[in-house]
């Protein structure tokens, strides 16, 4: 395989469900105009990551993953021959979840995640977090290539790369919506770098509230063997304006590379890490809103 493209769906969500819903299928075909393998739309993209205060509304406002607003997006993947996630706000008890469903160009689901580590500091105390990560073996046109996802907070943990990287992921997909500055950002270059894996981040233009574009996608790989220092890993970072970008994620490359450099799970020590899954929090650490 000796490219996996990856649109980044960087949309001003509309004011509805059915808004959103066409304005999602007009960028998808966009965005196999543009020879992607796989568009990816930004955060909870069915209500433009709006999260009501009240029970009735969080109700409205949520559809199940077996949805119309949901399946549409499965039927599209089949016509267009291309991979779609498709992130919404998802029915679910005893509240939504902030949830990505992958569908693959065959509109076969190929999972549904929902976000682990959610924002509890903030509206999305209001949500169910989800308790797994994923990784999909997706069959593209070219062949076949391992996705995994994670959802914006997820990328301030370093476990959530690590263990889909653990799991086989080759790419990890991520929708977005906050404001991506030069520290998020090296969060991602990070992820990326640690792991081996390439990173596609989309997120909302400027104008969506708390969010300001710079969606992006990071190769992974620091070293090449024609150069002889350190390179930057960015495939491509998006201005503030919306529109669709494509990533390029040159595969062959990466699974060459993957072969023989240091990181990833090459010189792990797992049996060292014992702390890692105590669950004990302690100062400065503690904080009243915490949930499990």
């Amino acid at each position: 395989m000796k490219n996996f493209n990856v649109a980044l769906l960087q949309l001003m969500p509309e004011d509805s469900l059915e808004g959103n819903l066409k304005k999602g299928i007009a960028a998808c075909r966009k965005a196999k105009e543009m020879d992607a393998d796989l568009a990816l739309f930004p955060e909870m993209w069915s209500t433009g990551y709006h999260i009501p205060e009240n029970g009735e509304g969080r109700k409205a406002y949520s559809v199940s993953a077996d949805s119309p607003f949901v399946q549409t997006f499965g039927r599209l993947a089949k016509e267009l021959d291309m991979a779609i996630g498709i992130t919404f706000l998802e029915e679910y008890q005893p509240l939504p979840r902030n949830s990505l469903c992958l569908f693959d160009r065959f509109g076969n689901r190929k999972f549904l995640y929902a976000k682990v580590h959610t924002c509890d500091f903030g509206e999305e105390s209001r949500l169910t977090a989800g308790d797994d990560f994923y990784v999909a073996d997706l069959d593209t046109r070219q062949g076949h290539i391992k996705i995994g996802a994670m959802i914006c907070y997820d990328r301030e943990f370093p476990e959530s790369a690590r263990i889909l990287m653990l799991k086989g992921a080759e790419i990890v997909l991520v929708p977005n919506a906050c404001p991506m500055e030069i520290n998020r950002l090296s969060q991602l270059r990070a992820r990326a770098y640690e792991n081996m894996i390439g990173i596609a981040t989309v997120n909302y233009p400027s104008g969506q509230p708390d969010c300001n574009g710079h969606s992006s996608a990071f190769d992974g790989m620091a070293y090449k063997p024609s150069e002889t220092v350190s390179r930057d890993t960015l495939v491509i970072e998006a201005g503030e304006q919306e529109g669709i970008y494509l990533a390029r994620f040159p595969i062959d490359e990466l699974r060459e590379y993957r072969r023989h450099e240091v990181h990833g799970n090459a010189y792990r020590h797992p049996q060292k890490y014992h702390l890692l899954i105590s669950e004990a929090i302690e100062e400065p650490f503690l904080r009243a809103d915490y949930r499990k």
